[in-house]
C-alpha cells in the first residue's frame, strides 16, 4: 500500500511538471506570435517608407532632366557685385 502511495506522489509530481512545461510553452508560442504580427507590420510601414521616398528621388530626377539647371549651386556674390565691390 506504501508503495501504490509513492507511485502516485510520484505520477502526480510527473503530471504537475509536464502541465507547467505546456503552460511555458503556449505563452512562449503566443509570445513569438504576437512578436512575429509586430515584426510584419513594420516591415510593411518600412517598406512603404522605401516605396514613397523612391517614387519622391525618381520624381525629383524627373524635374532635373527637365531643367538641369536647378543642380547648379547660385554665385556666392551676384555677378554685377564683383564689380562695385572693388570700386570705393
Amino acid at each position: 500500500m506504501a508503495g501504490l502511495l509513492i507511485l502516485g506522489v510520484i505520477v502526480a509530481i510527473f503530471l504537475l511538471y509536464a502541465a507547467d512545461r505546456a503552460v511555458k510553452a503556449r505563452a512562449r508560442a503566443r509570445r513569438l506570435s504576437r512578436m512575429n504580427r509586430r515584426l510584419a507590420a513594420a516591415t510593411a510601414r518600412a517598406e512603404e517608407q522605401q516605396a514613397e521616398r523612391q517614387a519622391a528621388d525618381a520624381a525629383s530626377a524627373e524635374l532635373t532632366s527637365v531643367m538641369p539647371a536647378i543642380n547648379l549651386r547660385p554665385p556666392v556674390t551676384p555677378p554685377d557685385r564683383r564689380g562695385r565691390a572693388s570700386a570705393p
